[in-house]
């Protein structure tokens, strides 16, 4: 006889096995895909697929920012997640189909078709996980980030070697499984909002909105860490333009130097997930916060260290694996995945404590990241035009090399990592505090969405910004909470949390 299974524990397996698939799916793009490129068509031809896809993404990331626009693109998003991301996997193989048909067709139209095709859809998926992911508590959603990114590199392995050509095209299916997993991810949020909206008397019911997390920090503070960390991500896009720039990706699906990336990635993940203990998604796991008295940084500041760690060390390696038949920049590339990571689960938490959905958290942070990998493509394509072929692979691992330690030495240290623990306290304070208040007041599921703005002094009008809703329903939320929290204005509502958190 079998046990039930736990609801916190069916959205973990969501999570993880749909975030999975999106990121195997995202590395098959990245790494795997060389439908277009061909050696004998010159650097541009190599890469041209690549460049589309990454200037596609980021274009569409910087979109998201603009809260009109992102209604629109999350709309969009919803509706391909309805649909199990059909149409995303029917396009890549109606673009394998025509290129068979068309091999002497023009290799720039394809890069642009599959830019297009595959990079809005791409895009509007990773900022619908970073949504789901950021609803959840950063205990909880840090480690399921690490679980699945180790899973979709699992993947990838394990097609990569399978001794037939034609594997990775297995891999354009994992759209259908991301779609999975939102869709199941939804549906378990719809069941505890429902439930939520029948134990408070079924107040505030209404279409669904991406919620801003109830976590805040000074302006000042959250403002210095993000500019920070965008920062560090526009370095580290850089470091892997620049090592991307070496590597023809028409050979790269055949060549053993990504299976050793993969592999090299999951034994990482593992690694950093020994940090949060025998059971990362446990009760009590601080994704940030020191586990020690003596130690400096959490969990994710010692998943950070090592990524670098491995990613510089690649750098270092770089001459000696080449003469072992392994690409050395295997393993830079295996660092850079880890700091993908590491920067995915910063930008949920840079969210979260801005107060804000977690979707314009990531589609800024990717925006940064895509762009710096642009350029890092672009200055490689420079350096072997200056400098011819081979010659130019010192030059481009230096610069890549330098541009990482930068990024690790002086933009996004580990002094801003235990900056940010200190923050992610605070927050994690305001968020006891609000659910506190939304417990005894018995608020609606809107309501205690809303009291959290409410408690930092945000206007009607910014939070309907935020909700996408009128100023007119805002106000009529507000004058619920008020009467249910016993109080009568916006000083005596900010009054009680301060005095909650001071309680806690």
């Amino acid at each position: 006889m079998g046990y039930p299974t736990s609801p916190r524990l069916r959205q973990a397996r969501c999570a993880i096995i749909g975030f999975g698939c999106n990121q195997a799916f995202l590395f098959t793009m990245l790494y795997l895909d060389g439908s277009v490129a061909g050696p004998e068509r010159g650097f541009l031809a190599d890469r041209a697929d690549l460049l589309c896809l990454l200037a596609v993404m980021a274009a569409t990331f910087a979109l998201m920012l603009h809260r009109r626009c992102r209604a629109a693109l999350l709309r969009a998003g919803d509706g391909l997640a309805n649909l199990f991301a059909a149409p995303l996997v029917l396009a890549l193989l109606a673009l394998v189909v025509l290129q068979s048909l068309l091999p002497e067709a023009p290799w720039i139209g394809f890069a642009l078709l599959e830019g297009l095709l595959v990079g809005v859809p791409l895009a509007l998926l990773l900022c619908l996980w970073g949504r789901a992911l950021g609803a959840a508590p950063i205990d909880r959603s840090v480690p399921e980030v690490f679980i699945g990114s180790a899973l979709g590199a699992a993947v990838c392995f394990l097609v990569v070697a399978l001794p037939v050509a034609e594997a990775p095209l297995l891999l354009y299916a994992l759209p259908l499984g991301s779609a999975w997993g939102l869709r199941a991810l939804a549906a378990m949020a719809d069941a505890d909002a429902a439930d939520g909206e029948a134990a408070a008397g079924g107040e505030g019911a209404g279409a669904p909105a991406s919620a801003p997390s109830a976590s805040d920090a000074p302006d000042d503070e959250a403002t210095k860490l993000s500019g920070r960390i965008l920062g560090g991500t526009v370095m580290f896009g850089l470091a892997t333009g620049a090592i991307e720039a070496m590597t023809a990706r028409a050979q790269a699906a055949s060549h053993t130097s990504l299976s050793v990336t993969f592999i090299l990635f999951v034994l990482y993940c593992v690694a950093a997930l020994q940090l949060y203990g025998g059971r990362p998604l446990s009760l009590g796991t601080r994704a940030v916060l020191p586990t020690g008295s003596n130690r400096e940084t959490g969990p994710l500041g010692g998943a950070y260290r090592l990524a670098v760690l491995l990613m510089v060390g690649g750098f270092i390696a770089v001459p000696l694996l080449e003469r072992v038949a392994v690409a050395g920049v295997a393993v830079v590339l295996a660092g850079y995945l880890g700091v993908f990571s590491v920067l995915v689960s910063l930008f949920l938490i840079m969210g979260r404590i801005a107060g804000r959905d977690a979707t314009a958290s990531i589609a800024r942070g990717f925006a940064a990241l895509f762009a710096g990998e642009i350029l890092g493509v672009l200055a490689g394509a420079g350096a072997l035009a200056a400098f011819g072929g081979a010659g130019a692979a010192p030059v481009l691992v230096t610069l890549a090399g330098v541009a990482a330690l930068y990024a690790y030495l002086f933009l996004f240290t580990d002094r801003d990592m235990a900056a940010l623990s200190v923050v992610v306290a605070k927050s994690d304070r305001f968020d006891e505090a609000c659910s506190r208040i939304a417990a005894e007041a018995k608020l609606s599921k809107r309501e205690a969405e809303i009291l959290p703005l409410a408690l930092r002094g945000r206007t009607a009008e910014r939070i309907a910004g935020e909700f996408f809703i009128s100023k007119n329903t805002v106000d009529t939320h507000l004058r619920r909470i008020y009467a249910k929290c016993g109080v009568h204005t916006r000083q005596e509502l900010i009054d009680l949390g301060e005095r909650t958190e001071g309680e806690l």
